[in-house]
């Protein structure tokens, strides 16, 4: 019997023995856990232009305000194209005929056709919304002004970010009498997408018989910033 109650004694002398399990957010036991949430921002100059353009035609038949439609949309794709914009930029937003059942133009019909042109040449934005406008565009909006490459846009604000947090973290380090170890954990907190445009404004719907001007129209493509957001695990000690 005696050698039966030793064993439970030795298994109390290995448990004794044993590591203190691993803490889980990665500091070890003279570490403390610091986390810092910061921000970084990064300024870039936009290579596209998006606008939204169309025509709206009215006829006595569904036939007609179609044929008028699209006459008018011929017209404004080869404005577009003599500008170098190549078919796949331009996709279809919205086609619709309906009849009108009101007013003094009830009975009639009208055509709608909207699509949205991507412009990759910035200096031509201008010629463009003046060209198309000539050939008959009646329905505007935009510039929607974006820069292709946005991740590699965003490395700098990546960058200030992580220098951003790290340097709120001395700061705490140091207030607290203790120094950066080594580094925890990195999580991006994504973009916010913040744009500011410095930029001309475009009509969002002219009349049905816009007159353009002459000249091309004002553009300015300005700057984007976008702001990115870290949150970064530091581990200190003595």
């Amino acid at each position: 019997m005696r050698q039966y109650a030793l064993v439970p004694l030795a298994l109390f002398a290995l448990a004794g023995c044993q590591r203190a399990a691993p803490d889980p957010r990665g500091v070890d036991r003279d570490e403390t856990l610091l986390t810092v949430t910061a921000s970084g921002r990064a300024d870039t100059r936009p290579d596209e232009a998006r606008l939204q353009l169309g025509v709206q035609s009215q006829a006595a038949s569904a036939g007609e305000a179609g044929r008028l439609n699209r006459e008018k949309m011929d017209r404004v794709a080869s404005a577009l194209s003599r500008l170098g914009v190549k078919p796949d930029d331009l996709q279809t937003r919205n086609l619709s005929l309906n009849r009108i059942d009101y007013g003094k133009e009830r009975g009639s019909f009208r055509a709608y056709n909207v699509v949205e042109v991507t412009l990759r040449d910035m200096s031509k934005v201008g010629d463009a919304v003046t060209a198309v406008t000539e050939a008959g565009a009646n329905v505007m909006s935009g510039p929607d002004l974006r820069v292709s490459d946005r991740e590699s846009a965003n490395k700098s604000a990546y960058a200030a970010a992580y220098r951003a947090a790290r340097a709120r973290a001395e700061a705490y380090a140091g207030a607290a009498g203790l120094k950066i170890d080594r580094v925890l954990a990195i999580r991006d907190g994504g973009d916010s997408g913040a744009i500011a445009m410095d930029t001309a404004g475009f009509a969002a719907e002219a009349a049905a018989q816009t007159v353009a001007p002459a000249a091309p129209a004002p553009f300015s493509a300005g700057r984007n910033t976008t702001e990115v957001n870290v949150r970064v695990d530091f581990a200190l000690k003595h």
